[in-house]
């Protein structure tokens, strides 16, 4: 990732108390070429990203299809997640999303918006919005 966009997540991601700490587990994706075959390279990518999960951990994907929380819905997901005392994983997918099997693992899917975006600007985002949930919940003036 570009120098920008570590600099962007690091921001956020600092700002996290302990008990909200956010983690990046990057997931190496199969390598595409002009013959690729997408569907089992889309399948391995989900094997290695369930792989990655900590057993216990409360699954959510980001995808277009997910719920469209508002911030303030994101505070009341952060609230429950943090009452439940179990790990978090936000998972999002490769360039053509995520694995059947990462799905069917989910309880819940969040869904930043209907667009597509780039990777490197949806690590900033989630990390941005992670944060501004947090502050929500603790009465921090961060969000106005």
């Amino acid at each position: 990732m570009p120098g920008w966009v570590q600099q962007g997540y690091d921001e956020y991601a600092k700002r996290m108390p302990k008990e909200c700490e956010l983690v990046l587990k990057e997931i190496m994706p199969g390598k595409r070429g002009k013959n690729s075959d997408v569907v089992r390279i889309v399948r391995a990518e989900g094997e290695r990203m369930i792989d990655a999960i900590p057993a216990r951990t409360h699954v959510v994907t980001l995808d277009i299809p997910g719920k469209p929380w508002t911030t303030i819905e994101l505070s009341m997901a952060m609230k429950r997640w943090l009452e439940s005392g179990q790990n978090i994983a936000l998972m999002v997918g490769g360039p053509e999303g995520l694995s059947d099997s990462v799905r069917e693992l989910a309880k819940e899917s969040w869904s930043l918006s209907r667009l597509t975006f780039p990777h490197p600007l949806v690590r900033i985002v989630v990390a941005e919005q992670m944060y501004r949930a947090w502050s929500i919940l603790n009465n921090h003036p961060y969000h106005r």
